[in-house]
């Protein structure tokens, strides 16, 4: 998918939302856990209930890859049912030396169909280039991440000055291209969008952290939106346990409906619709 195509999905269905399908096998409502394969149904469920309200699924690798075998079942058939109208994330973190990298980027473009992989940029540009090597196919960099330890290491001023995650941010840009290369920025740090906006003008953002970790999805929005929107802002745990019984696709919908009609305003007031 090109970045054109995802903006035409965006506006067309007013929305950059993503979901995250963190399916906990713990947390699927007992009335499923008879069928064959429980996260499948679940997640079924889950993309009838918000397709029409979102553009982007995104699996997070370690909640299936926890259930060995079974759980890249359920993950193969999860990616088949998602439309090809929505762009897919394969929520990896991935990153090797070169010919493993390779080998990465194989089995999540060539045999699964992901549309991109989030890659982790520590060991440099010969573990990130031969994702990048697969056209039509995109990477997702991690830059500034949502979660608490962030500060441990993405804030370290650096020779000249600029923290660890925009020498990142900007090494990254000699790389690959605002039509192959995305960046991953919490919604935690939402006084930091202006000035990443500033590092990376065209690029798209997946956005973590907006509900359960109570990201401020105006703020991002405002600061962060460029001329093709510019975002994905991912929910997960907020759309995915909505509600916990039998109706749980529709608190699901209810949940998703939300978010997709603020975007929608914020779209508008950005006059990107």
């Amino acid at each position: 998918m090109t970045r054109e195509q995802l903006f035409a999905h965006i506006q067309a269905r007013q929305s950059y939302l993503c979901v995250g399908l963190d399916t906990d096998p713990g947390r699927i409502p007992q009335h499923l856990q008879r069928e064959p394969d429980p996260v499948f149904a679940f997640n079924q469920q889950i993309i009838d209930a918000t397709h029409d309200l979102c553009v982007a699924y995104k699996p997070n690798l370690a909640f299936y890859e926890a259930q060995g075998a079974k759980g890249w079942e359920s993950l193969q058939k999860t990616l088949d049912y998602i439309p090809d109208t929505h762009f897919t994330i394969a929520d990896a973190k991935r990153g090797d030396i070169g010919n493993t990298s390779r080998l990465y980027a194989r089995a999540f473009f060539s045999e699964m169909g992901f549309d991109s992989v989030t890659v982790a940029p520590y060991m440099g540009v010969d573990s990130v280039q031969p994702f990048l090597e697969f056209e039509g196919k995109w990477v997702i960099l991690l830059a500034l991440t949502s979660n608490k330890g962030s500060h441990d290491f993405q804030f370290t001023p650096q020779e000249d000055g600029q923290p660890l995650f925009e020498k990142v941010m900007r090494t990254a840009q000699t790389w690959g291209n605002a039509g192959q290369l995305m960046y991953v920025v919490g919604a935690t740090h939402p006084e930091k969008f202006r000035e990443i906006r500033a590092i990376a003008p065209d690029h798209f953002l997946l956005v973590p952290g907006v509900g359960a970790q109570g990201g401020d999805l105006r703020a991002l929005t405002l600061h962060g939106a460029n001329r093709q929107c510019g975002l994905l802002v991912n929910s997960s745990r907020g759309i995915l346990y909505a509600g916990g019984g039998v109706d749980f696709a529709k608190a699901a919908r209810t949940a998703a409906r939300k978010l997709q009609e603020e975007m929608a305003q914020l779209l508008s007031e950005l006059e990107l619709l």
